[in-house]
């Protein structure tokens, strides 16, 4: 990467001098008709790659077949092949550092954007702008330059887009606004896992707290915004976790906001979580990981610890061995944990709320080894395993600071509250084994929820504060070979996400044109709101789904049947039913459709915690336990009901309600983070990848609404030097007239109508810039076939007058030697006669 100020591209005397001084020398060259279309003989364009069928190809145009179809030659193999002229858009002009701003591409589409990034991803040049919008990929490689106090200086109240693009130019330029606006400010990080985001995340928080102990303070007192930091290795510990793309994947979403006083100091700051994914605590994928904190503690707990807590390694915990991957590459436990230590004291959290973290943790581990068998009197029941289960459940009830009988009978029964009084069932294995996973994820939630709450509790928020900048690190648009609930509720984040995301740059759209000056009045503006009325509208999947979980026999096939009889979903233009299944239902998102399979939906979405539980954890011995499981609702002394129905679909779709409130009401700032490669590997880019990757962020959404309006936009001076060449005579004339009065006549020249001419720059309709320079290709061929004919006709001349030359010299050269010969032959004669 390569940090300079950037020069501008002004119309200036040289350069205008330079283009007439070309003109001057160059003679009206009448131009040809043009053929149909915006291609032409050798035209270069892009064409879908024939072995994938994903990705786009370099092509030249050898031959215009008719107004539909293209002769081409593919650039790398040498295939032919006919093709649209409509799946052939043009290559922009080469540039062998590519651009940092993708707005200023000639062709402002899908193949330019993506090749784009590729080019520069090559040069190590990780950051692109799309307008206001940053572009991250991720190097998979130490860039240890790009980063740090002496960058920071360069970027402290450097204007955006003065110098190269980086994630600290979108920090400072919150930064700025807020301190000149007074207004708070948002930094939406998204993308897949993988991506980056959590680490572009940390840099943006630490260029802020940078800023925020800069100003007026000389960097002195900077408690908070450390303690801001240090809560990011404590989140990860327990909220992140290995992943099949990634070794270090968020398996939450995470707001943090950071207030600032009047005069620019950070004044304190709060963390709001969002969905953290319980299932991972009781089930694991081969080979993926369950949370950090697990292994951390198991490998790094002093002898001490291990004893008092009732710890084992690793392999011996049912919810860890799922998987056959317990340690990461260049990772070690031991060490993890003593950082996950650290960051605990610098947020404040006493050594005895630590103690009691990790025996809780420890509970959930020792929990999950409670096995059950059949009942030997009833089939229909269970009991608890004899021996290891029976050693496992003591351990874990005196962890939990419990009754051992309590936790049986949790564990074991059900009780239903009826007017008669209670009704005890008792439960077979694979329900007790259901109900223990339950206690094992409210366990761990509460804990996490805990966690964030001390945190929030030790930073301070600042409620006066004159501003805040709030940092959004939330999971990207996810679609694999199975989609369960979480990728139902992840992808319905990110729909919300797009809706706010398009009136931004809908807006920023509007905004140049304004600035401008030029008419935009017509642009039409579609946006995702079917989709969101689909999901979370009345009556809709998450309201249809609620209804569900309320009846305790309801199945998925129970789900999937009121999905499809229902009027909001089965007459929905986004929603459709497999036709290979009988549970399963597809959305049409923003980034493409995605199926969904209902098996596990009604379990995940049930949120409630078991009376028994309930009753049971909050009589705890322990007072850490029993804080986290105290009802402020519950009267003293009653008796709890048997569950209390709330759902995870209606809560997270509450807080994202109050997040985009939140976001609504402050200036919005995006990054969108790429995973270059699905290896982790650094200088491969895989092409098809970061194109899907592309429309999930929905980088191409961007485009497609700056396509709706003026896709093309070029400075005068930019424009002129150009297209100067299709009326040559304008740079000559008498007049002396301006680079804004020579795009004009040029453009009416060309015969084009879907442009406007603003203030500064030339806007032009998607197409236009192909018709002009399909004009400008056929001029200059023109000009290229005359000088040719000229300089072919000019070379033959002179090769004609030389072959004459030297045919004169060699004929007057042979009649002097035969004329010499006859004159010898004469005197020899004319010699013997005398």
């Amino acid at each position: 990467m390569r940090l300079f100020r950037r020069g501008s591209s002004s119309a200036g005397a040289d350069g205008a001098g330079d283009r007439r001084s070309a003109a001057s020398k160059q003679q009206p060259i009448p131009m040809g008709p043009g053929e149909p279309g915006v291609h032409t003989t050798g035209t270069k364009v892009w064409v879908k790659d024939a072995t994938s069928g994903e990705f786009w190809a370099k092509a030249e145009v050898l031959r215009v077949l008719d107004k539909d179809r293209l002769l081409v030659k593919m650039q790398d193999s040498g295939v032919e092949a006919t093709v649209p002229q409509d799946d052939a858009p043009i290559q922009n002009p080469e540039l062998r550092d590519g651009v940092e701003d993708m707005t200023r591409l000639p062709y402002l589409h899908e193949p330019g954007v993506l090749y784009n990034l590729k080019q520069r991803y090559q040069l190590d040049d990780i950051y692109t702008y799309t307008g206001s919008i940053l572009i991250a990929v991720n190097p998979f490689a130490n860039l240890a330059h790009l980063y740090g106090t002496h960058m920071m200086d360069q970027y402290r109240g450097a204007e955006f887009g003065e110098l190269s693009p980086h994630v600290y130019a979108i920090a400072d330029a919150a930064f700025q606004q807020m301190r000149k606006e007074g207004r708070g400010q948002s930094i939406l990080v998204s993308g897949e896992s993988g991506a980056g985001k959590t680490e572009t995340s940390k840099l943006i928080m630490k260029y802020l707290a940078y800023m925020g102990g800069y100003v007026d303070n000389g960097g002195h007192n900077r408690s908070v915004e450390e303690q801001v930091l240090e809560s990011n290795p404590l989140l990860e510990a327990f909220g992140n976790a290995k992943t099949v793309r990634n070794d270090n994947s968020s398996r939450f979403g995470k707001y943090v906001e950071i207030n600032f006083s009047s005069s620019g100091v950070i004044s304190g700051a709060a963390i709001r979580t969002y969905l953290l994914e319980r299932s991972r605590v009781v089930s694991v994928n081969d080979p993926e990981r369950n949370y950090h904190i697990f292994y951390q503690l198991c490998d790094g707990a002093s002898a001490d610890d291990r004893a008092r807590w009732g710890l084992r390694p690793t392999r011996e915990y049912h919810y860890l061995n799922q998987s056959s991957c317990f340690d990461l590459a260049g990772v070690d436990n031991s060490e993890e944990f003593q950082a996950t230590v650290h960051a605990m004291g610098a947020v404040g959290i006493s050594p005895e709320d630590q103690e009691a973290v990790f025996r809780t943790v420890a509970a959930v581990l020792s929990l999950g080894n409670v096995g059950f068998v059949p009942d030997a009197d009833d089939d229909e029941a269970a009991r608890v395993e004899p021996k290891a289960g029976e050693e496992m459940l003591g351990i874990t009830a005196d962890l939990l600071g419990i009754d051992p009988e309590g936790l049986r009978k949790a564990l074991t029964t059900r009780t239903r509250q009826t007017p008669d009084g209670p009704i005890v069932s008792p439960l077979d294995v694979a329900a007790s084994a259901a109900n223990r996973d339950s206690l094992a994820k409210i366990v761990y939630a509460k804990l996490f929820d805990w966690l964030v709450a001390r945190i929030n509790t030790a930073i301070g928020e600042d409620t006066n504060c004159a501003a805040s900048i709030g940092v959004l690190d939330i999971y990207g648009f996810e679609s694999f070979k199975t989609n369960d609930f979480e990728q139902l509720c992840i992808n319905l984040a990110n729909e919300k996400l797009q809706q706010h995301f398009n009136h931004h740059v809908f807006k920023q759209e509007q905004a140049e044109y304004e600035r401008e000056k030029i008419d935009w009045s017509y642009i039409k503006f579609v946006d995702n709101q079917d989709v969101l009325d689909l999901l979370e509208g009345k009556m809709g999947v998450l309201d249809l789904l609620d209804e569900t979980c309320r009846f305790p026999t309801a199945t998925p096939k129970d789900l999937a049947n009121k999905l499809y009889t229902s009027p909001l979903c089965k007459d929905h233009t986004r929603f459709s039913k497999p036709k290979t299944s009988v549970t399963a239902f597809c959305i049409d998102h923003y980034a493409g459709p995605v199926t969904y399979e209902t098996d596990n939906f009604l379990e995940k979405n049930k949120d409630f915690v078991v009376g028994e539980h309930q009753s049971l954890l909050a009589a705890s011995t322990h007072t850490f336990v029993a804080a986290l499981f105290h009802d402020p609702a519950a009267a003293p002394g009653t008796q709890q009901k048997g569950f209390r129905f709330s759902s995870l679909g209606s809560q997270f779709k509450q807080q994202l309600g109050d997040l985009m409130t939140q976001l609504h009401a402050m200036e919005p700032h995006y990054v969108r983070c790429i995973k270059p490669n699905s290896v982790n590997k650094p200088s491969h880019f895989e092409s098809a990848n970061v194109l899907q990757q592309l429309r999930c962020g929905g980088v191409l959404e961007a485009v497609r609404i700056s396509c709706a309006g003026f896709p093309s936009k070029r400075p005068y001076s930019e424009f002129v030097d150009h297209f100067w060449m299709l009326a040559p005579d304008l740079l000559r004339h008498p007049d002396d007239l301006d680079d804004r009065e020579i795009s004009k006549r040029l453009i009416a020249h060309a015969g084009l109508d879907g442009y406007q001419l603003g203030e500064t720059k030339v806007f032009l309709r998607a197409g236009q810039m192909a018709l002009l320079d399909k004009v400008r290709t056929n001029r200059m061929n023109g000009a290229a076939t005359a000088i040719q004919k000229a300089a072919r006709g000019f070379l033959a001349r002179r090769r004609y007058a030389a072959a004459r030359a030297s045919v004169l010299r060699l004929q007057a050269a042979a009649r002097g030697m035969f004329a010499r010969r006859a004159y010898q032959a004469m005197r020899r004669e004319r010699g013997a006669v005398a």
